[in-house]
């Protein structure tokens, strides 16, 4: 499992990407967050899934991409283009996979700003190389391990969330989820994009780095617990000691 997730912004995009790979009882490190950079084009990919299926389809796409002559000038192609190489990656390995009980799967989300792009764009990519748009509508989306950091995320993020609040919130979410599951762990890779200038800054955070952090946030969970009024509880605790 991972844990990987996408912020649509109004002053750009962030996304945030856990390290940990899980096979059997062996545990290693593996990047899951891939950025192309060139002029005039920003793009970044994180996946979850099988890793074959993740590593042949982005040499594909890594060929696409360089060989590419301005066709490319928009995001939804971009995201296209990678559908059509994971695609190709499933007609050619899709039935090996499945019969030795491996289900052909990986999750993609992509998101930058190519030249003819009048703002950034984030999409998520179904294994079946179709995709969705992420709006300011509900603007994030989580692959992976979803289930444990969601709920702050719906709780504090907004379109118009800054990105500074929105990397605080990320990284909760995703420390929620570090403690509630043993397949999702430092280091987290992290990718900020500010609108329009092709540009994406990365930056790799150890445990050591947050260690403070994730110490301060389970300090401030107990004790809003604690804050919490006591009158509806004694409602029913009144009744059991009677």
């Amino acid at each position: 499992m991972t844990y990987c997730l996408g912020i649509k912004l109004k002053s750009g995009l962030v996304a945030i990407a856990d390290t940990r790979i899980t096979s059997g009882t062996d545990t290693t490190t593996a990047k899951k967050l891939y950025v192309h950079q060139k002029e005039n084009h920003s793009i970044f990919l994180m996946t979850s899934g099988l890793r074959s299926v993740r590593d042949k389809a982005f040499t594909y796409f890594k060929e696409v991409m360089e060989e590419d002559k301005g066709e490319l000038n928009k995001m939804y192609k971009a995201v296209n283009a990678f559908g059509e190489q994971l695609r190709r990656v499933s007609d050619e390995d899709r039935v090996s996979l499945e019969r030795v009980g491996l289900h052909f799967n990986l999750h993609t989300i992509v998101g930058g700003q190519l030249k003819d792009d009048d703002e950034p764009k984030m999409f998520l990519l179904y294994p079946e190389g179709n995709w969705v748009e992420i709006t300011s509508t509900y603007p994030f989306v989580i692959i992976g391990n979803s289930g444990y950091g969601k709920p702050i995320l719906n709780r504090t993020l907004k379109y118009e969330t800054s990105m500074q609040a929105a990397l605080k919130a990320g990284f909760l979410s995703f420390d929620s989820t570090r403690v509630s599951a043993n397949d999702v762990d430092f280091p987290i890779d992290v990718v900020l994009y500010e609108n329009n200038s092709f540009h994406m800054t990365e930056h790799r955070f150890e445990k050591k780095d947050l260690q403070q952090i994730s110490e301060q946030w389970d300090h401030e969970l107990k004790a809003a617990l604690q804050n919490i009024p006591d009158k509806w509880v004694d409602v029913i605790l009144n009744k059991l000691h009677q």
